[in-house]
């Protein structure tokens, strides 16, 4: 009697279960297809409702909304939205190096352009002709300046030198112009510019001086322009297939899943970022030696090797050295009669009337409150420390980048519990590796072989390595191809634990072993030999006595 009721309750339990079964595989793919419509892509061939899912490769096989053409659509869009995500948290490093070199470079040819347009102005008021018909060695000091600024092959110590011997020769016509002087005669003159010292100490000081400040300003600018390349490029991630499969997902497979509105976990993003930002993080250990070089230097150009202290007054100390010369005139023309000899007279037109009286006007002693405004709407200290703030910002900028990049909101979900874990809806439990490639050896998301660094950011290492060099070469006053061996330059920067010239490596010829065939020096053979004799003579003693027993 019980046969027809159980009958009933597992007809009707089948249907219930048939029933259930059958809405699992009918589930809506409309949220996908409305998220699918969001990201722009085309709904052909997107399915209304679920379907199995053993065609894909990267996501889940089971019930999808995803067909194989979905995925990999999905694939490429996961690439092109990691791109733009490094784009979004490099963009403020890249833009802080980009427009502190304009501004420093602007500020830097400005205040040549400036000290140029001073000392003409004032040497024409107070020279006139005189200075007018020889003002092309003025020009072309500073236009040496500026091409060795602006990267060129220039000799700073040799500029300055040129300028000092020329202006001796064309002042020591001036103020002797009842004379003539031949080619040789005047060549005799610059020998003895060492020896006579006729403008003083200006020409010593103003060297030390210029080519500190020109190297470290050099250095610095150069420092900027490769910080920002760098930047550039490292930006740009070549995406290995590992990280692409990674990407999608974690970026797109809940899509397939039914849950497009789902965001990664925080740490599971860290993971994924860390994985494939594996060789980025590789380079900022260089990048902050760059960055604490850079700082270095920044210290000296707000300082001792501060350009525009320099260059402003540049006008007034070369007129002093003019004055001292022409204070001095007398005995410097009389120990060069005495070393060269006596040139001969000028004609009777020839005259020096007037000449000592144009030398005779003093300039004002200079004060550094009327350092001019530059358009570029600052000074060097202010400009330097402007430029030292966003560099201290961007020091281990490389390590955190994955950090930076999952911090974002619309990337991940700050719901520890309610949140993609690379399966399903909930927590991520495997731990977060370390950042750098040797770290992701037991990554638990990204397939990165560790053998292979990338060659590319490699390359950028190496090339923050050589300006890195050169920002400490300019930290002591010296330059990089140019080394001064003047004895004021000796000793700068000391305490500053970094050497003064560049690293010299020393190759010295592989030691091969001698032929023991040939003929051996006979200089202490005696002693390699002796103890193998004794040995013989032992073995050979020692055999005797054992056949002497047998």
């Amino acid at each position: 009697m019980w046969k027809t009721p159980v009958v009933v309750f597992t007809s009707l339990s089948l249907l219930l279960s048939l029933s259930c079964a059958g809405d699992v595989k009918s589930r809506s793919c409309s949220d996908v297809r409305q998220a699918f419509t969001t990201k722009g892509f085309s709904l052909h061939n997107v399915p209304h409702q679920e379907i199995q899912g053993e065609h894909l490769r990267v996501c889940s096989q089971g019930y999808t909304c995803c067909t194989s053409d979905m995925e990999d659509r999905l694939g490429q869009q996961s690439k092109l939205d990691f791109e733009k995500l490094v784009d979004k948290s490099s963009h403020t490093i890249r833009t802080v190096f980009t427009s502190r070199h304009k501004k420093f470079d602007e500020f830097f040819l400005e205040l040549l352009d400036n000290s140029e347009k001073s000392l003409n102005d004032m040497f024409v008021r107070t020279y006139g002709k005189l200075y007018t018909h020889n003002s092309e060695m003025f020009e072309d000091l500073f236009s040496e300046l500026k091409r060795y600024y602006t990267g060129g092959n220039v000799n700073l110590e040799e500029v300055l030198n040129d300028f000092w011997s020329r202006l001796l020769e064309r002042m020591f016509q001036l103020l002797n112009s009842h004379y003539t002087f031949t080619d040789d005669y005047l060549e005799c003159i610059s020998k003895y510019t060492d020896q006579l010292k006729p403008f003083g100490d200006v020409p010593r000081k103003l060297k030390a001086q210029v080519t500190k400040a020109f190297i470290a300003a050099r250095s610095f600018v150069q420092g900027l322009m490769v910080g920002r390349e760098v930047a550039n490029r490292v930006a740009k991630v070549n995406i290995s297939p590992g990280c692409s499969k990674a990407l999608t997902k974690m970026l797109f497979c809940p899509y397939c899943g039914g849950m497009p509105g789902l965001r990664p976990c925080a740490n599971y993003c860290q993971n994924v970022m860390r994985g494939c930002l594996a060789n980025q993080a590789d380079l900022d250990p260089e990048w902050n030696l760059f960055i604490d070089a850079m700082l270095l230097v920044a210290d000296r150009l707000a300082g001792p090797f501060n350009i525009e202290a320099v260059m402003d007054p540049i006008d007034v100390k070369i007129s002093e050295a003019i004055m001292t010369m022409q204070d001095n005139s007398i005995q410097v023309s009389t120990k060069v009669f005495q070393g060269c000899g006596h040139p001969k007279p000028a004609g009777m037109g020839r005259s020096a009337r007037g000449i000592s009286d144009v030398f005779n006007s003093r300039f004002r002693p200079y004060s550094p409150e009327e350092r001019p405004t530059t358009a570029a709407g600052t000074s060097m200290d202010r400009l330097v420390i402007d430029i030292k703030d966003k560099l201290r910002e961007s020091k281990r900028f490389w390590s955190s980048l994955p950090d930076s990049i999952c911090a974002e909101d619309t990337v991940t979900d700050p719901d520890e519990e309610q949140c993609w874990n690379s399966h399903t809806n909930g927590r991520y439990f495997p731990e977060v590796v370390k950042d750098g490639l040797t770290n992701q050896l037991n990554n638990p998301e990204v397939e990165v072989d560790i053998t292979r660094p990338d060659t590319f950011i490699r390359q950028q290492i190496m090339t923050l390595r050589v300006m890195t060099n050169k920002l400490r070469n300019a930290y002591n006053g010296k330059d990089v191809y140019f080394q001064d061996s003047s004895d004021e330059e000796s000793g700068s920067g000391s305490g500053s634990g970094f050497t003064t010239e560049p690293e010299v490596i020393h190759t010295e010829p592989p030691m091969v072993e001698a032929d023991k065939s040939g003929p051996q020096p006979t200089a202490g053979a005696g002693h390699g030999q002796e103890p193998s004799l004794r040995l013989l003579v032992c073995v050979l003693a020692l055999t005797a006595l054992v056949l002497c027993w047998r």
